[in-house]
């Protein structure tokens, strides 16, 4: 395939990826965005390398949204409005909120952690990329007894694929664990995972597939998958042109949703709205955490990324737009001051909203779309864009060049949601 080009829709996180292990293989690609690179998901994300980290579908997850939906300070937010579409994506959602189906989606997704950190390592010491990457873990931080069971349960899952969690105790973590206001109860340790600057990794992989020889066409959006007696011919532009390609990568978040409407298979994705504020780190300001920690009810990461403290999190189903609701944004400040000190100090540098792509069971659309010829998906990675890029990138990759993926990806097939 060395002659062939490729065209990736989407220059987020999981399309530079997708690129960098493509133009790797000697293929030309072409990489289609909307916007500017990595200014989506990718750019405001918590910055958390969490491999093992199960997937968002636990049990009742739904049904406890539901109970307070009116209530804009949740951590899962559910706006309410009439949307037929969104109503059945949280029925198929809700039937994937069960435990068997989360100890399934670890089975399915288990092995992703542990291949993409040697990836990570890689592009670090081999490509000598520079994006902030260090491996000291992140604790979860909880606060009532209910969230440490959560906490201790998603340990049993990791421990279960592989992964070296720790379930911790009040004593425990407040003596590993500095800043941590009084009623901390216990939470866990990760020490497999590792943290980065999600915007720098982007822009530095973008760098990379440059200098490899592939090319960027930006403030453009495709519009349609063109086709030849079943062979992809290429992708029209919002502009009119044509670029011409021998196969497609869909690797459009959020955004997916629409464009598989016009390929005729509608991908059962949801927008899933998260937020940041980065608060200034100095001597009597917000607190320098020796590691990053999330905030196990209030699902808020909490980073050290360079002079900032990143609050990040919370999960908004409220459509695609970019609307930042102040409620939330101050969730993000309100439970990081119940559970850390010295968070009211922090001068407030910047606020963001982004927009995640989640499927109906939680776990990623990886594969070829049938009966569009050469047309591959890569997306509904939820929260785990980030820490699962390199790994899918390689296997899309795999998938490209039509080797054996180095992961069985079956159960990831867009195809599961088409019978």
């Amino acid at each position: 395939m060395s002659n062939s080009r490729v065209v990736i829709v989407g220059g987020g996180v999981i399309g530079v990826c997708c690129a960098y292990h493509l133009v790797k293989q000697g293929i030309e690609v072409v990489v289609l965005e909307r916007g500017e690179i990595g200014a989506g998901a990718s750019y405001g994300s918590a910055g958390v390398i969490a491999p093992g980290h199960p997937p968002m579908n636990k049990p009742d997850r739904v049904k406890q949204a539901l109970k307070r939906m009116f209530d804009s300070k949740t951590p899962l937010y559910i706006k309410p409005r009439f949307d037929p579409g969104l109503a059945l994506w949280l029925l198929r959602f809700s039937a994937n909120c069960t435990a068997g189906r989360l100890r399934e989606g670890m089975r399915i997704i288990g092995p992703f952690g542990h291949a993409t950190l040697p990836l990570f390592e890689t592009l670090v010491q081999e490509e000598e990329l520079d994006f902030g990457y260090q491996r000291n873990g992140y604790y979860e931080i909880c606060r009532t007894e209910a969230g440490v069971e959560h906490a201790h349960n998603d340990v049993s899952l990791m421990r279960a694929q592989g992964y070296p969690a720790e379930a911790l105790w009040e004593n425990d973590l407040c003596n590993r664990y500095r800043s941590l206001q009084d009623g901390t109860l216990g939470g866990a340790y990760y020490p497999q995972a590792a943290m980065c600057n999600p915007h720098r990794f982007v822009m530095e992989m973008a760098s990379c597939v440059k200098r490899y020889g592939g090319t960027f066409s930006l403030g453009q959006a495709a519009t349609a998958i063109e086709n030849r007696a079943n062979d992809v011919t290429g992708v029209r532009t919002t502009a009119g042109d044509l670029i011409e390609a021998d196969a497609v990568v869909l690797a459009t978040g959020a955004y997916s949703l629409e464009l598989s409407r016009a390929l005729g298979c509608r991908l059962p994705i949801q927008p899933g709205k998260g937020y940041h504020r980065d608060l200034e780190i100095s001597e009597g300001s917000a607190p320098m955490l020796e590691a990053p920690c999330v905030l196990g009810e209030a699902s808020v990461f909490c980073t050290p990324m360079g002079g900032v403290l990143r609050l990040a999190g919370t999960m908004e189903f409220s459509g695609l737009n970019h609307t930042m609701r102040r409620p939330r944004l101050e969730q993000l400040t309100d439970s990081a001051s119940e559970y850390l000190q010295e968070i009211g100090t922090g001068q407030m540098r910047s606020e963001w909203c982004g927009l995640r792509p989640i499927s109906s069971d939680g776990l990623p659309i990886l594969g070829l779309i049938p009966a569009r010829g050469r047309v591959f998906v890569a997306t509904g990675h939820a929260m785990s864009g980030l820490t699962h890029g390199p790994v899918t990138g390689k296997l899309i990759a795999e998938l490209v060049i039509g080797a054996t993926p180095s992961l069985d990806i079956r159960a990831l097939d867009p195809t599961r949601f088409m019978v």
